[in-house]
């Protein structure tokens, strides 16, 4: 047990802390990463065997290390995420700690911050936390509830339809883990149900190209949270359900319906061995649409301001609608042989262990662009933290740099006069 003092700290290992590690090797600062678990901790264990990305390639972008790979519009999968980031590594060399768990993040009286970790006590001029917001999977208490014979997992638990129990399986939850893992057993031949909720869907390829590459041109991506018209409620907007798998694709789920997955409305409860669902399923389909068809007019409507000629689509007719009150009411989970429920519920942030007065009534860290209200104390990798991309690889390596010019302008403002010129 030793106690060390660090110009910066980085708390989390992953994309967001490496990212970091880069621009402050770059800036000749001293630090050391402190990781939880093993590097890529939450893309080994924490995404299905079928996980994908949703963004194409060209859009890993961590800092010097653009994707180079041989099929920049594809999607990778999971062990090809895993061989970017430990290439990423490689090259990188970063002061990494793994297995180190950090308890406590104090202030200091005489100034700077206190780390408490599982190996010790390390002290800091500055400190980045960039553990991310997905800490503590969201079950609902209604869980608890359910038959004792149903198996429960949470999405970041789910590996493969071989992995559980014969039976039919019901996923609680239709954003984009919960529509991927759907449709991941319903390709292996298992009886779905799924719970819809309100998360809205994307297009995958329209007018001649991935929505995504029409939306980076017209700056979605560069559109930082005070200017969405959401402002800052965007963060806790669930994310537009499509997928990467097999070359990429829209995900319908009104033509689901059609091949034999059962939809039902928002989760109200459980009683007497059945999930009672409201009657809202049309309303929920309906809204993903609308929002899918906002994507398509507002990419026609670049298209004409910028006089661009593309192939056109045309207008996007529902397969299918559900019955005035289907998907409502109550399901008996024996009678439909449902054996596993699945809950693609999300996450809750856990930010308790650190001990600094930073966040809002939420328990969300205030910052701006990252630089939080106690000064020497900055955020990195929570969603929407400036942009669309700032959780993602596409965007991470911006927000890293901003931080870390921070910091060092910081670390400037620190240094006695007569050593500034030569820091």
């Amino acid at each position: 047990m030793t106690t060390s003092h660090y110009p910066v700290l980085v708390i989390g290992g992953g994309q967001a802390g490496l990212s970091a590690s880069h621009f402050l090797k770059q800036q000749g600062i001293d630090h050391l990463i402190f990781e939880k678990r093993r590097r890529g901790h939450a893309w080994r264990e924490e995404r299905w065997d079928n996980f994908c990305l949703v963004t194409p390639n060209w859009q890993c972008q961590l800092p010097g290390f653009p994707y180079a790979g041989a099929d920049p519009f594809g999607f990778m999968k999971k062990a090809e995420i895993l061989a970017y980031l430990d290439a990423f590594i490689e090259k990188e060399q970063p002061p990494l700690r793994e297995g180190v768990t950090v308890t406590a993040l104090r202030q200091r009286g005489e100034g700077g911050f206190s780390v408490e970790t599982s190996e010790g006590t390390y002290t800091a001029d500055q400190v980045i936390v960039s553990v991310g917001g997905y800490h503590i999977p969201n079950i609902p208490r209604v869980a608890e509830r359910l038959p004792r014979g149903i198996l429960q997992v949470h999405s970041s638990r789910y590996r493969s339809s071989e992995a559980l129990p014969p039976g039919a399986v019901l996923v609680v939850g239709s954003g984009q883990s919960g529509c991927q893992i759907a449709e991941d057993l319903k390709i292996d031949g298992r009886k779905v149900h799924l719970c819809v909720g309100s998360a809205p869907r994307s297009p995958r390829r329209y007018r001649g190209r991935d929505a995504v590459e029409w939306l980076h041109d017209m700056g979605h991506y560069d559109l930082p949270v005070e200017r969405h018209p959401l402002g800052e409620k965007v963060r806790g907007k669930a994310n537009h359900y499509l997928t990467g798998r097999d070359g990429g694709r829209e995900i319908d789920l009104r033509r689901h319906a059609l091949d034999g997955m059962v939809l039902h409305g928002r989760l109200l409860d459980v009683e007497d061995g059945g999930m009672v669902f409201a009657d809202d399923l049309a309303a929920n389909l309906d809204a993903a649409d609308a929002t899918y068809n906002r994507i398509r007019e507002g990419i026609d409507a670049y298209l004409a301001e910028k006089g661009i000629d593309a192939p056109e689509d045309p207008p996007y007719v529902p397969l299918w609608r559900p019955a005035p009150g289907e998907g409502s009411g109550v399901l008996d989970l024996e009678a439909a042989g449902i054996s596993t429920v699945i809950w693609a519920t999300g996450f809750r942030p856990n930010f308790t262990w650190v001990e600094v007065p930073v966040f809002d009534g939420r328990g969300y860290p205030t910052h701006k662009r990252g630089v939080s209200v106690c000064a020497g104390l900055y955020f990195l990798g929570l969603p929407w933290l400036h942009t669309w991309g700032s959780g993602r690889f596409s965007g991470v390596a911006r927000d890293a740099a901003f931080v870390v010019e921070s910091i060092a302008a910081r670390r400037s403002e620190m240094l006695p006069s007569e050593q500034r010129f030569t820091a």
